[in-house]
């Protein structure tokens, strides 16, 4: 059992809770219309629902139902991004990543140096056995992330997702243990 809410560090960043103090990060990272057409929910248009997604990603920790990771660069201590483990069910030993850094800091190697910290908190001390991703079909970059991390292609979930006033159909990816336990000690 987990009773305190993991604090993860890399080389760059120092991955922590997310509290009420994210909500202007979120805010500025969740409203860029443009950049968050990827990430499955229309993009937000006030600072309440920044309050709201705070409180949303600090209660699944609570809840038993997953983690949400703020992103804190080491160098400034600025909220970058989040990512997550949710919809944790412990009896199957699964869940679903998530995860989003804002545009200045895309391309820089920033996330995948957190989901490797995150991926291996998730199957070594959550001992997951299948963690799985969705992306859009579009998303080449979500995509190119998780491949290069071990996942593999499963399928397609047709029409699984609505925003932006419209169905979108998700590719759907999984990593399960041994994939991971594979691909980790070769980078």
């Amino acid at each position: 059992m987990i009773h305190r809410f993991p604090h993860l560090r890399t080389p760059r960043l120092h991955l922590r809770e997310i509290d009420s103090s994210d909500a202007p990060a979120l805010f500025a990272i969740h409203s860029d219309i443009e950049w968050m057409r990827w990430y499955g929910v229309d993009a937000i248009t006030d600072q309440s629902q920044a309050d709201q997604l705070a409180e949303l990603f600090a209660g699944w920790f609570p809840a038993g139902t997953g983690f949400r990771w703020g992103l804190e660069r080491i160098q400034d201590c600025r909220l970058i991004g989040t990512c997550g483990l949710f919809r944790w069910n412990k009896s199957w030993r699964n869940c679903v990543v998530g995860y989003e850094i804002e545009r200045n800091s895309h391309g820089q190697g920033y996330m995948r140096e957190a989901l490797t910290a995150v991926l291996d908190y998730g199957f070594n001390i959550m001992h997951l056995h299948r963690v799985q991703a969705e992306t859009h079909p579009d998303n080449l970059a979500s995509i190119g992330l998780a491949t290069h991390l071990g996942f593999r292609f499963e399928g397609l979930h047709r029409e699984q997702a609505f925003w932006g006033g419209r169905y979108h159909d998700l590719n759907c990816y999984s990593l399960l243990e041994q994939d991971w336990r594979a691909v980790s000690r070769i980078t």
